[in-house]
């Protein structure tokens, strides 16, 4: 049985019609089914629905074969223990830093909101700056507000909610795609197969970006 690992929403919604290049479709609508394990139309396929943070986990760990993870997700993990060998080109965004509009950079130590807190450490320890990171699992947008911190990090698609919050994108960190994520293991027991599900979803790729 070869598994892959997806979380629901847009990494979901623009993984499945690659897979379907690959004959794979899942049996049940995983958006409305309440099941975590998904059939598929190939027998000894199937997809693990998990949390968008829990997929690296699942496939380092050999729960899954397989896995589609955001780049944002994937530096923040420490992917050392998995192979990354395809950028899918979907689910396309930005890691960037955020800060009220027009406030002025603040003398001393720089107070950051995020989750992507090993990110943000080695982001700022690159540049040499003394920062406290401050762990929030949402409503980010709040932290600048309300003073809880100085700046956030965060994923920026339209930059619409910061904006909306009296915020601005200022700082890139890097450029997020989702990417397909394979268990070392499994890349050597499965290879054939593995590398010829990589090859058709690399084409499938090609042809939806053309």
């Amino acid at each position: 049985m070869l598994t892959i690992a997806l979380s629901k929403g847009r990494i979901l919604d623009d993984t499945l019609p690659l897979l379907a290049a690959a004959g794979i479709e899942p049996t049940e609508n995983p958006e409305k089914s309440r099941k975590l394990i998904i059939p598929t139309t190939q027998e000894d396929v199937q997809l693990l629905i998990v949390r968008a943070t829990d997929v690296p986990t699942y496939v380092e760990h050999g729960a899954a074969d397989l896995g589609v993870a955001g780049k944002d997700v994937l530096m923040e993990y420490g992917s050392q223990g998995l192979y990354e060998p395809l950028d899918l080109k979907i689910a396309n965004c930005k890691l960037m830093t955020a800060g009220k509009v027009g406030a002025p950079e603040p003398k001393g130590r720089l107070r950051v909101a995020t989750k992507f807190v090993n990110v943000a450490k080695r982001y700022y320890a690159e540049q040499g700056r003394q920062v406290e990171v401050i762990k929030l699992y949402g409503s980010m947008e709040l932290a600048p507000l309300v003073g809880l911190a100085d700046k956030i990090i965060d994923v920026v698609d339209t930059g619409n909610t910061l904006r909306a919050n009296g915020l601005e994108p200022q700082e890139l960190i890097a450029t997020i795609s989702s990417r397909l994520i394979v268990n070392k293991a499994s890349m050597k027991m499965q290879h054939g197969r593995i590398q010829a599900l990589i090859d058709t979803l690399r084409e499938a790729v090609e042809r939806h970006r053309a």
